[in-house]
């Protein structure tokens, strides 16, 4: 029998309810999204990695959340997907952007961090950037001079209302991702303003 092909869809954030919803834990509620939509069961934890597995239309995913704030990403993913025999190329990592607008989302194939942190620690631990990323644009601030007080901001009233159909365009890009590859959901996603 052939090994499954499993894919690690990481979404970045930090632990804890002060953060649940700040522009930093995107990559959070779109792995939340993939789980509720698919019925899968984020609740096991590992490597402080929260993570469950399942499918998603029949491409076998494991859904993971590292618990180990974001600038120490790195080593919680790159430990689980060793344990799991996951290949880098097999890892898909949902990210805020304040260099992509709000409303925008951006899929990359690899590339360097571009000051994310959180992605600088996974480059670092898994020794390459050939893995793709879903980047979810959160903009930068016209009124906070520091970056750290926006992405660890929540969103404002404007902006959540559309925030639900940007979760749901983002869940549409990582099936796009499995079913059609990273080439086919740039096509589709990369240029497009969310409404």
């Amino acid at each position: 029998m052939l090994p499954i092909h499993m894919r690690l869809i990481v979404g970045l954030g930090n632990p804890g309810a002060q953060y649940e919803n700040t522009r930093h834990n995107a990559g959070f509620m779109v792995v939340d999204k993939l789980a509720g939509e698919f019925g899968i069961s984020v609740n096991k934890n590992k490597f402080e990695m929260r993570y469950g597995r399942g499918a998603i239309q029949d491409h076998a995913v494991m859904l993971a959340k590292p618990m180990a704030f974001m600038n120490r990403s790195g080593w919680p993913v790159q430990k689980l997907a060793a344990y799991f025999k996951i290949n880098s190329k097999d890892l898909i990592v949902v990210h805020d952007d304040i260099d992509l607008a709000f409303r925008r989302l951006k899929i990359k194939e690899k590339g360097g961090h571009g000051g994310h942190k959180g992605l600088k620690s996974i480059i670092q631990a898994v020794g390459e950037d050939a893995f793709v990323r879903l980047r979810i644009g959160v903009g930068r601030s016209e009124t906070l001079s520091s970056v750290s007080d926006h992405v660890l901001g929540p969103f404002y009233d404007d902006e959540l209302k559309l925030l639900d159909g940007i979760l749901n365009r983002a869940q549409d890009a990582v099936v796009t991702i499995l079913t059609e590859g990273p080439k086919a959901g740039m096509n589709r996603f990369n240029e497009k303003i969310i409404n």
